[in-house]
């Protein structure tokens, strides 16, 4: 299981997963302009969308995670301001992304609670 509050970036560019480890903290680096370090999970599909790895630093080296879909392609979501290389998940987002859920635009909820107010 993922922690909640870990970070999660996926790229909205398709990328050539015969990339390994150092290939994709390459892409990491010169694509997404993040930190491979960082201790975040980095998700790269292929073109076909039917592949797709993440990669991640757990403090002793790289871990790698490749899922190839039998039938059907993933929903990859789209960037939402042009121009941008990632896009921020949350851990349950990826649960449903690997599962073949399209997630809808992210939208942050403002909740306006008063800390005395019991409802």
């Amino acid at each position: 299981m993922i922690p909640a509050r870990m970070a999660i970036y996926v790229s909205t560019e398709r990328l050539d997963l015969r990339r390994s480890f150092d290939g994709l903290a390459g892409a990491v680096r010169e694509v997404l302009r993040e930190d491979p370090l960082s201790g975040a999970l980095f998700m790269f599909f292929n073109k076909t969308a039917d592949r797709v790895k993440i990669l991640w630093w757990d403090r002793t080296g790289f871990c790698l995670l490749y899922k190839r879909l039998e039938r059907g392609t993933f929903r990859v979501p789209e960037g939402l301001e042009p121009g941008a290389t990632c896009i921020p998940i949350e851990a349950a987002e990826m649960a449903r992304l690997l599962e073949g859920i399209q997630l809808p635009p992210a939208k942050q909820r403002i909740r306006a609670l008063d800390a005395g107010t019991v409802r």
